[in-house]
């Protein structure tokens, strides 16, 4: 266990080695940052004294050091447009991406998973064509049509929800919520479901197939043979392994879904991250664009870790296969 939690660890800190070498070529040259900041009206006096202090003289090894050290530190320096610190400004925007994609993780699991279970128990009836060519029509509109859409029939020509915003919203500690006032729940409605919408639709279909799969091996034509009923064999047996990828697949989504709510935010106005990066793009924020990536890739790294331990804990196979192996040394 110890050395699998090792490997995973040595693997996790390679790509985000990766990852801040890469924000550090952004940063170095996409744009002049003295540019930026001193516009045409700066002086070369002015230029040359701010691209010492921002340590642009040094060689690109020293560049990459420094820039590496403080991004351990959280420190990406501030940002171009805004002038404040970057960390403070992903800080304030961080809690409205991870309650937008919690709720559409949780919408697609709550909502997909059923959905596949019934349409691989009856996957000959009606109501299970219906929904896999829903499932299918899910997998093909794009995001920013589902928003624009729901908004269209929510928003404008119904009036139940709001289209923009996030709502009212409470501060705990240096955390913000919506999730404790109204306003805050009606602002999420349709931004969750536009992003969750293809996560359903991509949960029911893994679950619809990995369950007929596990229905056609030997042990559940066993368990039938011993006499179980449906319900035991369906969710005793056959569901309780067809999880085991789907928690792989769901725990990647939901990096997936963290990272592209770019464009559900900027759809609906979401004060997240999505559309802090959006923004800065707009305007060449390279600090900023940086600290996204090397956020988003933390992220991503830190879920896949959860996913891996997940996995060795769930799946009898892995944890026989690493006894074995180390049995073996």
């Amino acid at each position: 266990m110890f050395v699998f939690i090792l490997r995973r660890l040595i693997q996790a800190a390679g790509v985000l080695l990766a990852v801040a070498l890469l924000a550090f070529v952004l940063f170095q040259y996409v744009g002049d940052p003295v540019m930026i900041m001193l516009g045409q009206e700066g002086t070369p006096a002015e230029r040359d004294q701010l691209r010492k202090d921002l340590g642009l003289n040094d060689p690109v090894i020293v560049q990459f050091y420094h820039f590496l050290s403080n991004a351990m530190q959280g420190d990406f320096g501030l940002s171009l447009r805004q002038g404040q610190k970057v960390s403070t400004l992903l800080r304030e925007r961080l809690p409205a991406t991870l309650e937008l994609s919690i709720a559409a993780a949780l919408i697609a699991l709550l909502v997909g998973l059923p959905l596949g279970v019934y349409t691989a128990l009856k996957r000959h009836g009606k109501l299970s064509q219906a929904l896999l060519a829903f499932s299918l029509l899910g997998v093909s509109l794009p995001t920013f049509l589902i928003g624009i859409l729901l908004i269209l029939i929510f928003s404008v020509s119904l009036g139940w929800l709001p289209s923009y915003g996030r709502g009212d919203t409470i501060k705990l500690g240096w955390w913000s919520t919506g999730l404790l006032t109204k306003s805050g729940w009606t602002h999420l409605v349709l931004p969750a479901i536009t992003l969750s919408l293809f996560q359903v639709a991509l949960v029911l279909r893994l679950v619809r197939s990995e369950m007929l799969e596990v229905l056609r091996t030997d042990y559940i034509k066993f368990a039938r043979a011993r006499g179980l009923t449906r319900r035991a064999i369906h969710f005793g047996h056959a569901l309780k392994n067809t999880l085991v990828p789907v928690i792989t697949i769901m725990g990647l989504q939901l990096g997936g879904i963290i990272a592209f709510a770019i464009v559900t935010e900027t759809v609906f106005q979401w004060p997240g991250m999505g559309l802090l990066f959006i923004q800065a793009v707009q305007f060449a924020d390279i600090p900023v664009m940086a600290a996204y990536l090397c956020l988003i890739s933390l992220i991503f790294v830190l879920i896949n870790l959860t996913v891996d331990l997940l996995y060795f804990a769930v799946d009898p196979r892995l944890r026989a296969g690493l006894g074995k192996h180390s049995g073996g040394h």
